[in-house]
């Protein structure tokens, strides 16, 4: 049975977990370098994330999780990424993944993955579902295989989520199995987000019962509230966005206290007009591309909270906002190691948070095709499209 509620939960844990991560601060900046270099977090950050119950910002409330809004889930994923993008970047990957499975995998299999959420007893689950393996359709469920790429917070990971396509049936699944019956492939060797290890994974022939596979495009929940009816796809969008805004601001916040640290200097660039227009510059669009996008999901949580559906415009607007944050964060990033000098160069925050932005801003939910989607449908030029994932179908 699924569930058709109207009800949009507002979390009272939103502001005691705000102020559990504002603590983490610390903790998280003398980890960063040796996360950063081991390509994981520090085992000392894991357990601190877990205390902290972020990762239950997803778990639906009625199974014992925090069910975040999306303006708090904004917020909240925007709060984390100041402090360390790659901490944060992990967390949304396995919030998301964990509570959307929650939400829509049969009752016997969310009864088996999230036994006591309260409790810290649930399973945590990474992986992707954009590319797909394949499943073949058998009594009882699927057999599974196939190579799958940027398993962020795998290491963290009790179980894997991995689209498959089944030709028997025609239809793409999300199907949810234990992590042992996968092959980790350390390959994770890139330029930033280093210590979310997100790395490859593969499966053979590995069976899944019916009740643990769901459809990535569906919007009916089994658990949980209105906020698990906008779907997978729009639900990744508030994290994504949430994360952009909160290095971006940190990156300037970075500059600020160089510029102090220079200015009056002989020569100093931090004095020069040209530095001042283009800080100015920099504030004006990340400032910008906040504010819109709390107005979007702002305007969404009133729609889902009336008991409506968000209609085409309103997902598309949510879409282009993630869009929109990416790239004005990268622009600011871009601003930033312009003026920061050869301080830009050497270990140091503004050098990893630099090489996780511009890592960050490949995610394909911030890509060319979606960003022409949103100017198909809102130019009027799609009559009657609806969003599927990440497409704009008649």
């Amino acid at each position: 049975m699924t569930t058709e509620t109207s009800e949009l939960y507002i979390s009272d844990e939103f502001t005691p977990l705000r102020q559990r991560l504002a603590a983490l601060g610390p903790l998280l900046a003398d980890n960063a370098d040796r996360s950063d270099e081991s390509g994981r977090l520090a085992d000392e950050v894991v357990r601190a994330l877990h205390d902290s119950g972020v990762l239950k910002t997803g778990i639906p409330r009625e199974l014992g999780g925090y069910e975040f809004s999306p303006t708090q889930q904004l917020e909240t994923v925007s709060q984390l990424s100041y402090l360390d993008a790659s901490v944060a970047w992990t967390c949304m990957a396995l919030q998301l993944v964990t509570g959307t499975t929650a939400a829509y995998v049969a009752p016997d299999a969310a009864a088996e993955l999230f036994p006591d959420v309260a409790g810290g007893r649930f399973a945590l689950i990474a992986g992707q579902g954009t590319r797909l393996g394949t499943a073949k359709r058998v009594d009882g469920g699927f057999r599974v295989s196939g190579r799958w790429q940027f398993a962020s917070g795998i290491a963290l990971a009790s179980h894997i989520h991995a689209g498959a396509w089944c030709a028997e049936t025609e239809q793409a699944l999300i199907c949810t199995f234990p992590k042992e019956q996968a092959t980790l492939i350390d390959n994770w060797d890139v330029l930033g987000l280093r210590a979310t290890g997100s790395i490859d994974y593969t499966c053979e022939d590995v069976f899944v019962p019916e009740t643990h596979v769901f459809d990535p495009a569906t919007t009916r929940a089994h658990h949980g509230g209105a906020v698990y009816r906008i779907g997978l796809a729009t639900l990744s969008g508030i994290s994504h966005t949430g994360w952009a805004i909160g290095v971006g601001r940190r990156l300037l916040d970075e500059l600020k206290a160089l510029a102090a640290e220079k200015t009056g200097a002989p020569n100093a660039a931090v004095d020069t007009q040209q530095f001042h227009a283009e800080y100015a510059t920099a504030e004006s669009r990340l400032r910008s591309a906040q504010a819109w996008a709390r107005q979007v999901w702002a305007d969404v949580e009133q729609t889902l909270a009336s008991g409506e559906m968000p209609s085409t415009e309103q997902e598309t607007l949510a879409r282009l906002a993630l869009n929109n944050a990416t790239w004005s964060a990268h622009a600011v990033g871009q601003a930033v190691h312009k003026w920061a000098g050869t301080a830009a160069l050497r270990r140091g925050p503004i050098q990893r948070f630099h090489r996780d932005l511009g890592t960050g801003t490949q995610h394909v939910t911030s890509g060319a095709v979606v960003l022409q989607n949103c100017g198909r449908s809102l130019s009027g030029l799609a009559p009657g499209a609806r969003w599927n994932f990440l497409t704009l179908e008649p």
